[in-house]
């Protein structure tokens, strides 16, 4: 049986990439529903399931509703305890969902400045203080999880795991806005964007456009810089 997954747009939704990721990189069978982000029926088509208010949610093959990233990843983490979604080593693993959390309830700064968008690349954005702050942060987090934890492979872990799914925004705004970080996290960056699952996701949202686009800077742009650009 499959899950189903609703999700409000694949260009500019960063829970909808988290929500997504936690299927496609897992192997989790699902269905995508589409809600009306930003045509004005979020609410008429999530309807069927309440609580549900925001994207993304998710109905359990077994017809329980679960919202917010954090409450799905946990869930999912329960029912799939042999699909690796979290690392296998304690330590790593108390770390992993530390980071998720954090990520879930933090960096306003950034996420404020800088809404994910997946079209281009500014050229020319000055991030404020808090900003930086919010990069700086993000930067100790990757490093610590990478030189304790990641010595098997690109992921902050090693091997791709939940906190993934859930810095892959991150890794995006720090792409799209062109934002100073540490080699280390530059790297990590291309990695995300490199991701097939990644790619695929942004393909699919580059069919849809919108006019007026949502979080439209007056600021030149450059091409998106990840192997999958156009």
């Amino acid at each position: 049986m499959s899950y189903e997954l609703f999700i409000g747009d694949r260009t500019f939704s960063s829970w909808s990439l988290r929500g997504w990721l936690m299927f496609e990189k897992f192997g989790l069978p699902h269905t995508v529903h589409m809600v009306g982000l930003y045509d004005g029926t979020m609410a008429q088509d999530l309807a069927d399931l309440a609580p549900a208010r925001l994207v993304p949610a998710m109905r359990t093959p077994d017809g329980i509703v679960v919202g917010e990233t954090l409450a799905m990843a946990e869930t999912l983490a329960e029912r799939h305890p042999d699909a690796g979604l979290w690392p296998t080593n304690p330590a790593a693993r108390a770390l992993a969902r530390w980071l998720s959390a954090e990520m879930h309830a933090g960096f306003g700064a950034l996420r404020s400045a800088c809404p994910m968008q997946l079209l281009h690349q500014y050229d020319g954005f000055t991030p404020s203080d808090a900003v930086l702050a919010d990069l700086t942060r993000i930067t100790e987090l990757w490093t610590l999880a990478r030189t304790r934890h990641g010595a098997d492979g690109p992921w902050l872990f090693g091997r791709y795991s939940l906190a993934d799914a859930f810095y892959a925004p991150v890794a995006a705004r720090i792409a799209g806005y062109d934002l100073p970080v540490s080699d280390l996290a530059q790297d990590y960056v291309q990695t995300t964007l490199a991701d097939p699952a990644f790619c695929e996701w942004r393909a699919m949202g580059l069919t849809k456009s919108y006019d007026p686009v949502p979080y439209a800077m007056d600021l030149p742009t450059r091409p998106w810089p990840g192997p999958d650009a156009r």
